[in-house]
């Protein structure tokens, strides 16, 4: 079917379909420069090939022919892994070290007209950044130092990008690979070490032992310097009560004679090497009749 028998078909002028046919250009036109903006990026626009603005997140409507979405930027915060770096430490050791960039856009103009590849920026400046932070260290100061080294490597490549409209949030030191030499050096020294406090636990576990062991025995001594002194005042206040009640008896000669005896029997009984015997032994028999007597007259009563 030509042009011909669709406007006799329709019943339509020549001119009337043109119009029909540029209003559908026109609505097509528009809809083309219909721009919807997600939550978290940015669409930068030009006009007539220069800058003209920065959509937001929500509706937008380009001018046609004059206006051009030329860069959706996303301004979420986002993370860079690198790959691992070659750096030489003051004291002349190489290692590998594994860094990673979390950064954010916070200006999309500059960021799409300040520098050619900002990620490859980044990398490279983070490179850099860390081989001259990491060559005013030695090994045991990188090893030991990796927060300072982070916030020095944040602020350095902040600054650095400023211009390019990025925030950098944070730099993380991923890994720190030293040189296999360096790494088994590091480890019998830390083997060493670990030996070494074992040691002195060791050492303070046996001396607290050998303290307390001392401490009982010094309290057990006392113990026992305690209980004999209290059985030997017990002995002695016995005998001393003893004494007295034989004193407040009155006893006659003849008791204190026997008492005597006693004594001297306890010493001839095999343990003594010498006796002594006293002078009025020739008493002896008059003293047991005594005695006899006594006994007699108390079988007698009983």
């Amino acid at each position: 079917m030509n042009i011909s028998n669709l406007i006799g078909a329709t019943g339509m002028s020549v001119g009337a379909l043109i119009l029909v046919i540029i209003g559908v250009a026109i609505l097509l036109l528009l809809i083309s420069n219909v721009k919807m903006v997600h939550q978290g990026t940015t669409v930068v626009v030009e006009r007539l090939g220069k800058y003209h603005k920065t959509l937001e997140t929500g509706l937008h409507l380009l001018v046609p022919i004059f206006d051009r979405a030329v860069r959706t930027i996303s301004i979420k915060e986002q993370v860079v892994d690198f790959m691992p770096q070659p750096v030489i430490t003051k004291d002349n050791v190489t290692m590998q070290i594994d860094s990673v960039v979390f950064f954010q856009v916070v200006d999309p103009k500059l960021f799409s007209y300040g520098i050619e590849n900002p990620m490859r920026a980044i990398e490279n400046l983070t490179a850099t950044t860390l081989r001259n932070i990491i060559g005013e260290l030695e090994l045991d100061q990188t090893l030991t130092s990796r927060e300072t080294v982070n916030e020095r490597m944040r602020i350095t490549i902040d600054d650095a990008t400023n211009p390019w409209g990025i925030k950098v949030n944070r730099v993380e030191l991923k890994s720190i690979e030293p040189p296999v030499a360096i790494k088994e050096s590091m480890e019998k020294q830390m083997r060493a070490e670990r030996e070494r406090r074992e040691a002195i636990l060791r050492a303070e576990g046996e001396k607290k032992s050998n303290i307390l062991v001392a401490e009982g025995e010094k309290e057990a001594a006392i113990l026992r310097a305690e209980a004999t002194k209290i059985s030997l005042l017990t002995e002695a206040e016995g005998q001393a009560q003893a004494i007295k009640k034989i004193i407040d008896a009155k006893p006659n000669a003849e008791y204190l004679t026997l008492q005597g005896y006693e004594a001297l029997k306890v010493l001839a009984d095999g343990q003594a090497t010498k006796i002594i015997v006293p002078n009025d032994l020739a008493n002896v028999a008059g003293i047991f009749t005594a005695l006899s007597e006594t006994l007699d007259k108390k079988h007698k009563k009983a």
